[in-house]
């Protein structure tokens, strides 16, 4: 018996962080970075948003990436309710930062948190010097890829098998998602 091969992630890419729009929060919501005590807030998300268990300080924490203004959360009152991190690879280029770890709440879906926590990561790569940012995503998270491609992200082909699961997914989505890129 043959071990089925796991693919790897898909990859995007923004060549130009300084044509990002304005960061407008949906109203009843607000932005923060991370705070002591968020460690919390940041596991109970990637857990509903991803369905996985993560350990805030193995993940994010410890490592020397980890500056409190990297990690942003979306609180709707006090509700932790979307984060998103402004992270570093040693692997990117020096102007490159890495879009990491978005998630939202899946019954606040539908307000646009997704776009409005990744811009402010965004926004936050580019106030410390990055002039791109990079992610990687999976197959089936439609939702998200429509939100990154508003954000000017565009698939990048890294991997033999990317083309043509770009090609699959890209052809799911509106029109009018393609139109926005």
């Amino acid at each position: 018996m043959t071990e089925e091969r796991k693919l790897p992630q898909l990859v995007m890419k923004n060549d130009n962080l300084f044509e990002l729009p304005e960061l407008i929060c949906p109203p009843g919501f607000h932005i923060r970075s991370f705070q002591s005590g968020d460690e919390q807030h940041w596991e109970q998300l990637v857990s509903v948003s991803f369905g996985r268990e993560r350990d805030f300080q193995t993940a994010i924490g410890s490592h020397p990436y980890f500056h409190p203004e990297r990690v942003i959360f979306i609180f709707f009152g006090d509700t932790p309710v979307a984060t998103a991190t402004a992270w570093f690879q040693d692997k990117l280029e020096e102007e490159a930062g890495y879009l990491h770890m978005v998630g939202a709440h899946p019954d606040y879906a539908g307000w646009g948190l997704g776009y409005a926590v990744s811009l402010a990561a965004l926004l936050q790569m580019r106030k410390e010097g990055k002039l791109k940012a990079v992610l990687q995503t999976d197959d089936f998270r439609i939702p998200a890829i429509k939100t990154y491609l508003k954000l000017a992200f565009q698939p990048v082909d890294e991997h033999e098998s990317h083309k043509e699961r770009w090609s699959s997914i890209l052809s799911k989505l509106q029109p009018a998602h393609l139109e926005e890129r």
